[in-house]
């Protein structure tokens, strides 16, 4: 016991030490942590309550055109900006490149003559009125100009096709709008009253949104909740940058030749480590938490609203920074330079955590994906995490994932062990 207390205090001594070593483990986590949980917070407020800008020419003269733009204008989702060019690639063109608006839209000119061609179509078709004359001259001449989005590069394409569909929905209810004046007027010989319109186009079913917890709550989670916790385990994960380059330093320096010649064996020196290495990392969850706590509302990004089970965070938490320290410290036996180790482990903990599911969300991989990520450590805690700040479980809930993230840890000690023997370490 005498030996470990040494060896534990002779590791936290070169630790403090380590300035740029603490800087890497304490700051830029907390800064890494800030950065994306505001940029994802700032990716929420732009879908849910910022308007995106839009250049719109519309080159219709009739009133399809302005009831389109007005239709446009009630998603809600679009600041519209009015553009007269005079051509497709003169002043839009000009404008997005120069970034006023990611988006552009532009009306053809017959616009109101095609809705109103299709909707007196379907109308007379819902009639079964085939000899009509109107229907006979739209099934002739065949389709129109279509609508011209206009759209910069830099825009991803999730968030282009939900703009596309924002703006399918605007046409949709304006044929919608058409077909039921058309139908109306053929069957009564009247314009359709507006309360009736109103009705039989906007009277949909409401749709309630409700959390699915372990707890019954329906609190909405935040940017906090999802990106906090995702990217404390990558911030812990990476004392294999410190960590490993120390393993490194101590074969390249012949520590291990002299701790072969004392009565030790040198496992009490890798259980040393260990256990400084867990308690880092434990301080930074612990901190990041608290940042995301108590300071996230003061600085304008949501709060971190911590698990009911605190016991089992803090079980998570230790658990995970063991298999964080147990792989630095595997990367550190099988490389032989720090560069090695500082590339290798970087680069890792990278693939780890997008195979984890940190970097792109676990749903939305390929299926092949999805049973790939079981091999990564990240992902079970990862899931374990989400378990708690989530969907309000407890620790029997997220246990599963506890004991495959235990299982993996013990892998990489024996994988260590092995790497140890091979190269006559112990």
């Amino acid at each position: 016991m005498h030996t470990v207390t040494a060896t534990i205090i002779k590791d936290l001594k070169i630790l403090i030490r380590d300035r740029m070593g603490l800087i890497m483990m304490f700051f830029m986590p907390v800064l890494l942590v800030i950065v994306i949980t505001s940029v994802q917070n700032s990716t929420y407020e732009l879908i849910n309550n910022n308007r995106i800008t839009l250049l719109a020419d519309n080159r219709d003269k009739g009133p399809e055109g302005a009831r389109l733009m007005k239709a446009i204008e009630k998603i809600g989702m679009f600041n519209i900006l009015p553009s007269d060019s005079t051509g497709p690639d003169d002043e839009i063109s000009i404008r997005m490149h120069a970034k006023d608006a990611l988006v552009a839209i532009v009306i053809p000119a017959d616009f109101s003559s095609s809705i109103q061609n299709r909707a007196t179509r379907i109308a007379n078709r819902a009639l079964q009125d085939p000899d009509s004359p109107v229907l006979k001259k739209d099934l002739s001449t065949g389709q129109t100009d279509s609508l011209l989005m206009y759209y910069h590069p830099v825009m991803q394409q999730s968030f282009r096709l939900s703009i596309e569909g924002a703006l399918h929905s605007a046409v949709q209810v304006m044929q919608g709008e058409a077909i039921v004046r058309d139908l109306y007027h053929a069957i009564n010989n009247k314009s359709v009253p507006p309360d009736l319109e109103k009705d039989i186009l906007f009277g949909q079913i409401p749709i309630t949104e409700i959390p699915v917890s372990r707890t019954g709550s329906r609190v909405v989670p935040n940017a906090s909740q999802h990106n906090v916790p995702a990217w404390t385990i990558f911030a812990m994960f990476f004392v294999v940058i410190t960590l490993g380059s120390t393993m490194v330093k101590e074969k390249s320096s012949g520590s291990f030749l002299r701790l072969k010649t004392l009565p030790s064996s040198y496992l009490n020196a890798l259980f040393s480590k260990q256990i400084v290495y867990v308690l880092v990392t434990f301080l930074q969850a612990a901190l990041i938490f608290a940042i995301g706590n108590l300071l996230f509302p003061h600085i304008g990004l949501p709060v971190l609203h911590l698990p009911n089970d605190i016991p089992g965070l803090i079980l998570v938490t230790l658990v995970t920074g063991w298999c964080a320290a147990s792989y630095a410290i595997c990367v550190g036996v099988f490389c032989n330079t720090t560069e090695q180790s500082n590339g290798f482990g970087a680069i890792s903990i990278l693939i780890l955590a997008a195979l984890g599911g940190l970097l792109v969300p676990a749903f939305a991989m390929p299926a092949n994906f999805q049973r790939i990520m079981r091999i990564s450590p990240l992902h079970w805690s990862l899931e374990a995490y989400y378990g708690l700040f989530l969907e309000g479980g407890k620790l029997k809930d997220v246990l599963t994932n506890i004991l495959s993230l235990a299982g993996i840890t013990i892998c990489i000690q024996l994988l260590t062990l092995y790497g140890l023997k091979k190269k006559n370490l112990i």
